[in-house]
């Protein structure tokens, strides 16, 4: 046969479109010729595969071979169809019946001598594969991930050989199964001394989905409060588990099984644009992605790059974030939950009662200038966290009221999730401007209120709005069906460090 079809899949942002890997030998010149918008590792599949055939025993056609990846329109990168590229030439020099790769797709880098290395998105592939496709065959490293999508047989093979074999029923490859996910441990509550109101604000962030903003000086626990967000936090669904790591998969990271916790990233404000928000060249996810369905924690949020936070803006309103290339766009996935903290100026000290400032004012204006009203506008809480006192921080002596425990409070949170989503179908922080007209709604003390204090605190609209989200989800917590004074009251309290932060005019 001088013709073949190999079945394989691409890589297109988090996911896995169809590929058919074309052989066709013609006369002429011995030369192998790879068509298809490939990039340069793909263009080097031909010595590598040319290598890998003759040193596993096999013959390279001495005659002009074409290999096509369709459709041609998609870009092609990575060393991803190594493997499928040498079946083909096998299938159409005879040396393979075409029957055996019928019904399988390929994914996998070769050796000169024949090995399989792994490939990215593997798990991206099995969630994708074709109903009509018996299995999957690919690189032994990445079957176990493949096999978490459940959505057929994941075969893994050491080697080309072991690929040929099993295709001609000569020793049969065992079927790949899912690992199981391995134990994630987050602080405990429990173990944060004092900060009342710090808890009580990420039980309301948790149980809302509200954006969290923690300010204050350095050692006063606010990055051990941001790593215990977590661990509050009700476990991902089946659906979500899978995109998270589909996510994982597509950035080459291992996945090691479906893992329950909602992802936590932590980037370090050093990040640029495409590794906070996604890009390069194919884009691949950025931080927002990978924190899908989770938590983003920027600590010392103003040492960003101002450009690089403004970038969050519209993320934070949609859910997702669109890369733009001249080839193509790119959409990736990222509904995170925004958790970040601060120093309150430049030394870090101001309004320390332990240590003076030594910032000027117009360094203190510099630094909050850092932060544009818009995006503080998208913080539902801001809160101020102090340094705790020193006989709070005594080894071995115990709180005077025991604290409650991570597992105590998820409960609640859980609870206020559930209630919300039966109600309004997305948590009070996920609500549209629709959503907030319909389920937000105070009682008239309440209205009342909350325009006094929009008046006096020049509230824009976003926050006005924003802060009818946060009054539903502490009105949930109480178990209270109509949001009241004390509830706006609580939320409007969650927004002075944003008013109090923003320069003013001289």
């Amino acid at each position: 046969m001088a013709h073949a079809v190999v079945r394989s899949r691409a890589l297109s942002g988090v996911a896995s479109p169809p590929v058919e890997v074309e052989v066709d030998l013609a006369g002429g010149l011995p030369a192998l010729t790879l068509v298809g918008l490939p990039e340069t590792a793909v263009k080097e599949a031909k010595d590598r595969v040319r290598a890998a055939l003759v040193n596993s025993g096999y013959e390279f056609p001495t005659a002009r071979v074409t290999v096509n990846l369709a459709p041609a329109d998609l870009p092609k990168d990575g060393g991803r169809y190594d493997l499928p590229i040498a079946l083909g030439i096998l299938v159409a020099t005879g040396q393979l019946p075409v029957a055996a790769v019928a019904a399988h797709e390929f994914l996998g880098e070769l050796t000169l001598d024949g090995r399989l290395r792994p490939v990215t998105g593997a798990l991206a592939a099995a969630l994708e594969l074709d109903r009509s496709v018996a299995a999957l065959i690919l690189p032994e490293a990445n079957a176990p991930e493949a096999a978490v999508a459940g959505q057929g047989p994941a075969y893994g093979a050491a080697s080309l050989n072991a690929v040929t074999a099993h295709l001609r029923g000569q020793n049969p490859l065992e079927p790949a199964e899912a690992p199981d996910p391995p134990q994630r441990l987050t602080p405990d509550l429990a173990e944060v001394r004092g900060q009342g109101p710090a808890k009580r604000a990420l039980e309301v962030a948790a149980a809302g989905v509200h954006g969290l903003l923690l300010s204050g000086p350095p050692g006063a626990g606010k990055t051990l409060l941001a790593r215990c967000l977590p661990g509050l936090l009700p476990p991902l669904d089946p659906n979500q588990q899978i995109e998270v790591a589909r996510i994982r998969s597509v950035q080459g990271e291992p996945v090691a099984g479906l893992d329950p916790v909602p992802p936590f990233r932590a980037p370090h404000h050093s990040a640029s644009m495409p590794a906070l928000i996604g890009g390069g060249s194919p884009p691949r996810p950025g931080e927002i992605t990978r924190a899908h369905h989770g938590v983003l924690f920027l600590d010392e949020l103003r040492e960003f790059q101002r450009s690089v936070l403004e970038a969050l803006r519209e993320p934070l309103e949609t859910g997702e974030v669109t890369v733009a290339r001249a080839q193509a766009s790119t959409r990736f996935p990222a509904r995170f939950q925004l958790l970040a903290a601060m120093n309150p100026c430049p030394c870090g000290h101001m309004g320390d009662t332990r240590h003076p400032c030594t910032c000027t004012p117009a360094q203190i204006q510099r630094y909050r200038g850092r932060l544009s009203g818009p995006l503080m506008d998208r913080v539902d809480l801001q809160l101020e966290v102090p340094a705790l006192p020193v006989a709070e921080l005594r080894p071995g002596e115990e709180p005077a009221q025991e604290a409650e425990d991570s597992a105590t409070v998820r409960a609640r949170v859980s609870a206020v999730r559930q209630t919300q989503v039966a109600r309004m179908g997305s948590p009070a922080g996920e609500l549209n401007h629709a959503g907030v007209n319909r389920y937000c709604q105070p009682d008239a003390d309440g209205i009342a209120f909350l325009e006094t204090a929009a008046s006096r605190l020049g509230l824009s609209a976003r926050a006005y709005h924003r802060i009818l989200k946060l009054a539903r989800t502490i009105a949930d917590l109480e178990g209270a069906s109509t949001i009241g004074q004390a509830h706006l009251a609580e939320a409007v309290q969650y927004r002075r460090l944003g008013l109090d932060s923003q320069p003013r005019p001289a």
